[in-house]
């Protein structure tokens, strides 16, 4: 018998890959955001497995009922975290923009977003950052649907509800081969922020769904990484027959702002023409058929056959053009990533949240911001929580 015997300097070298690549991402000051509203039982035990990769944490305390972020204050000694507190509640999306810029005011490369019941894994952060430090993302989120052992085990409204919404965010967005959207597990570069509108993005739970289409407008790269969600006793505030319908409103409305932008405004090719040409013929043939069925439901005599060829024909062709329009479509989606083509652009902070106060855990001294200040990053260090200009700090 045959022995194939192992070389082992090959496999050391092997196994040297996977720890360079995690050299690599890790070589990137990576920043953690986590909204919070009602999650106080949770979000130390999160703080506590985020990584030493992870240069700082941004509490985000969406004027939450529990006061998370004077929980926070009082028992984390992290001097990583910065707790910052809204004046009025914002929504998800609104928290997480506030993180978003303070984080790029820090100077972070890439920024993850982890929500703050537990069920998103720390230990997953370094394999979301490493596709955009590859240069082969912009932006990274999970997919909790790719393991069918996962998805066995999902209650079937979930499974529907969320097949529903990836499919209109996939028409909305762009992204055709992205699955899950409502998934807040996600890293980005932070050069693609200044780049996206991030007052206009949705501050409630369609921010997700709302952000992959900001960021198809500006040909950025997704990619899916599969992980598994840890399920504890958290409640959620995302009720699926509550938001279905908005979503798939909020979906419509994008997609149509899509293609004008994509195949109108910015551009015009083949596929406007497929496009325009799909849905006249097919208007037509519909509104035509139907005349001469009443029509002939009415008299009583049948309809002729160049009558019916006449209808169906216009319809047949406006499927056919339609369809390649679809499929020019999903050919089109962004494969090259582009955050290492961006030139550096400052993020703005006009009519940003105005913050009622920030804190670094583990330092003494609370700041508070000035009066409508938003984000006035002249009163703040961020990167050393110490309070400038005269503002003032206990």
């Amino acid at each position: 018998m045959n022995v194939t015997r192992t070389n082992w300097g090959d496999l050391s070298e092997q196994e040297a890959r996977p720890l360079h690549r995690a050299q690599k991402a890790s070589q990137l000051r990576i920043a953690v955001v986590i909204p919070c509203y009602n999650v106080r039982a949770h979000i130390l035990s999160l703080i506590e497995r985020i990584g030493p990769e992870v240069a700082q944490v941004f509490v985000v305390d969406d004027v939450c009922p529990e006061a998370t972020g004077e929980y926070v204050v009082r028992h984390c000694k992290d001097d990583r975290v910065v707790v910052v507190t809204h004046e009025q509640n914002q929504g998800v999306g609104g928290a997480v923009m506030t993180g978003y810029r303070l984080a790029v005011l820090a100077g972070a490369e890439v920024i993850v977003k982890l929500d703050g019941d537990g069920q998103m894994d720390p230990a997953l952060i370094p394999q979301f950052v490493l596709p955009i430090a590859e240069q082969r993302a912009d932006y990274v989120k999970g997919n909790r649907f790719y393991n069918i052992e996962d998805v066995r085990v999902m209650p079937r409204r979930r499974l529907v509800g969320n097949a529903v919404l990836s499919f209109v965010t996939k028409l909305s967005s762009g992204y055709w081969t992205t699955f899950d959207p409502t998934n807040g597990y996600t890293a980005i570069s932070a050069k693609l922020l200044p780049f996206l509108p991030l007052t206009r993005i949705h501050s409630r739970y369609f921010f997700e769904s709302d952000m992959l289409f900001r960021l198809g407008t500006i040909g950025a790269v997704t990619m899916d990484i599969p992980m598994t969600a840890i399920y504890g006793d958290e409640q959620s505030g995302l009720r699926v027959r509550q938001v279905l319908l908005p979503f798939i409103w909020g979906n419509v409305a994008n997609m149509g702002k899509r293609v004008f932008y994509s195949y109108f405004l910015r551009g015009f090719s083949i596929a406007s023409i497929e496009l325009l040409a799909g849905i006249g013929l097919m208007l037509f043939g519909i509104v035509f058929g139907a005349w001469n069925w009443v029509a002939s439901a009415r008299t009583g005599l049948p309809a002729t056959t160049g009558t019916v060829m006449l209808a169906a024909l216009p319809v047949i062709l406006g499927v056919q053009l339609l369809l390649q329009f679809l499929a020019f479509d999903i050919g089109s989606v962004p494969t090259r990533s582009i955050a290492s083509l961006l030139p550096w652009r400052p993020i703005r902070t006009e009519g940003a949240p105005v913050i009622r106060s920030r804190f670094r855990c583990g330092q003494p001294g609370l700041v508070e911001t000035a009066d409508g200040g938003g984000l006035p990053n002249k009163d703040f260090d961020t990167d050393r929580g110490e309070a400038k200009s005269g503002v003032g700090g206990s």
